[in-house]
């Protein structure tokens, strides 16, 4: 079991009191590849013109660029809402950056109430994300989006 509340700690302790969003956001990811098992990727896409654009994230190379309503992560966007994927191959128009890939979580980030990007966690596991990995994960979520207002 995945100790969410003590991955926000580290987050909030990593962030705190630094400016820099590519640092906090780059710790940040490494804190969550390096707690979480089985995950092949985890990083945030950014939003700039309509487009979801790579940030900062642990991984193989990823696509640099996710038009908006596309696969996992333009869906979350679009939909503004949390995408828990158990089976990519089975979502439609999932856009496959690391074949190796079988199920994502993405969550939305806000800054000062818009969609600022998305966090996006994938796993070489068909079905490793649950509803608890949702929960703790919008925990860690809250903690970026307090960064983000402070810059």
């Amino acid at each position: 079991m995945t100790d969410y509340e003590m991955i926000a700690r580290q987050a909030e302790a990593l962030t705190a009191g630094v400016l820099h969003r590519t640092a906090n956001l780059a710790n940040v990811s490494a804190l969550l590849y390096d707690s979480l098992e089985d995950v092949n990727w985890a990083g945030f896409y950014l939003l700039e013109g309509g487009r979801l654009v790579l940030g900062p994230f642990q991984g193989k190379p990823a696509c640099v660029e996710i038009p908006y309503g596309r696969g996992v992560c333009g869906t979350a966007v679009k939909e503004d809402a949390v995408q828990l994927v158990p089976d990519v191959q089975r979502f439609p128009g999932h856009i496959a950056c690391d074949s190796a890939s079988r199920s994502e979580i993405v969550l939305p980030l806000h800054r000062y109430g818009e969609i600022f990007g998305v966090l996006d966690i994938d796993s070489p596991l068909s079905g490793r994300f649950s509803e608890e990995d949702r929960a703790g994960l919008e925990k860690v979520a809250a903690v970026v989006e307090a960064f983000l207002v402070r810059e």
